[in-house]
């Protein structure tokens, strides 16, 4: 690995997690802001990228154009939508660079397109780029697996701020993948994500998701495993965009001299079972 600071590049540089990265990229040693970039016609577009993250002038110009930002440099960071993000992954295999990608509410045929692209770039991709939701994924499989899923249910509780524009949320998908795997089944065919008017008993073995929008909440989940008499419950509750921007920034470090792939955050974190 080269001692030189890693040069990453901020896509989404003008939102809420854009902001924090930068933020961030500014304090942590070892990564450097190569550049920043934002939808084309953003009212951004051209603005000091640390002026708008709240730093003062850091005399990196906010731009429009991600071929050219990624040409020179090490690794994107990317929270932005499924659509950008494709393009994106496209783009970091061309120039060969590692890709985060914290982006939540991708299709199937997205992610077969991140994980084409993660033939030539090395890929990390998570729902969730906390320490403590990637620890708590491992516990809920953990959990799934030991209790029998004829006396046991899960349900799944994930509560955000009311901007947020998927849902389920990433989080709370990565924690009912982390389930599913706990009991080998698949997650997609054993989902209930809705329930409204008389739906009958709850079916056994299914996996329920609800969803709460409202506020300024960062995220909460909580997956609650419920059998006859006892309830156990596992939770996470985040209070900073940073625990997430820190992850992302963690996870391009090590993903520096790492083969061509698609990994995740358990990976990053030395949590994978696989």
């Amino acid at each position: 690995m080269s001692d030189a600071a890693m040069k990453l590049v901020v896509v989404g540089a003008a939102g809420r997690m854009g902001q924090t990265l930068i933020r961030l990229l500014h304090s942590i040693e070892g990564v450097t802001l190569h550049a920043a970039v934002s939808r084309p016609g953003s009212a951004f577009i051209g603005k000091d990228a640390g002026e708008v993250a709240g730093l003062g002038p850091n005399g990196v110009i906010i731009g429009d154009d991600p071929l050219t930002a990624f040409l020179h440099a090490d690794g994107v960071l990317d929270f932005t939508t499924p659509a950008t993000t494709n393009e994106f992954a496209a783009l970091a295999a061309q120039a060969r660079i590692v890709h985060v990608i914290g982006t939540t509410g991708c299709s199937l045929d997205d992610e077969a397109k991140i994980a084409a692209a993660a033939r030539h770039a090395r890929v990390v991709k998570s729902g969730n780029m906390g320490l403590g939701v990637n620890l708590l994924s491992v516990l809920v499989e953990q959990a799934a697996r030991a209790l029998d899923p004829g006396d046991w249910d899960i349900e799944i509780l994930e509560m955000h701020h009311k901007r947020k524009v998927d849902a389920p949320s990433g989080t709370a998908l990565l924690l009912g993948e982390a389930a599913a795997k706990g009991r080998g089944i698949d997650l997609s065919a054993n989902a209930v994500r809705v329930r409204d008017g008389h739906t009958g008993p709850r079916e056994a073995g299914t996996i329920g998701f609800a969803t709460l929008r409202g506020g300024s909440v960062i995220g909460e989940h909580s997956v609650v495993l419920a059998g006859e008499g006892e309830l156990v419950t596992l939770s996470h509750s985040a209070g900073d965009r940073s625990i997430f921007a820190r992850g992302a920034i963690k996870a391009a470090l090590w993903a520096r001299d790492k083969k061509p792939g698609l990994y995740s955050m358990l990976d990053v974190l030395g949590l994978s079972q696989n």
